[in-house]
């Protein structure tokens, strides 16, 4: 259903509908960390993104476990097998800095 609403290339794309990589990760998951943290007002910031973003939602894009919309992400950079940055969201609306992740990706290798 992504692929079908998205222009985006199936090689890149990584579906884990068990959430066994949130698990290995102990990214936060439930209603407390969801709908009820300091991050979440900042949604309410980018109402109009948001609204835009929701005309292309569609239920029946989200997994058989509805309860996976209470799983939060996070941002992991890795250069092969080494991880050069980890970031657990710490609920709706928390978000790594495009200006960090990009600091730790286009930054010079040390020899």
């Amino acid at each position: 259903m992504f692929l079908v609403q998205l222009p985006f290339p199936v090689d890149c794309l990584y579906a884990d509908p068990n959430r066994e990589a949130y698990n290995a990760l102990d990214l936060h998951y439930g209603w407390g960390r969801t709908f009820f943290n300091s991050s979440f007002a900042k949604t309410f910031l980018r109402w109009g993104s948001l609204r835009k973003a929701a005309n292309n939602y569609t239920i029946s894009a989200t997994p058989q476990d509805k309860s996976s919309v209470l799983q939060q992400g996070g941002m992991f950079v890795f250069k092969g097998k080494q991880l050069l940055y980890a970031r657990k969201d710490k609920g709706t609306g928390d978000h790594a800095s495009l200006e960090e992740i990009l600091n730790i990706c286009c930054r010079p290798s040390v020899a």
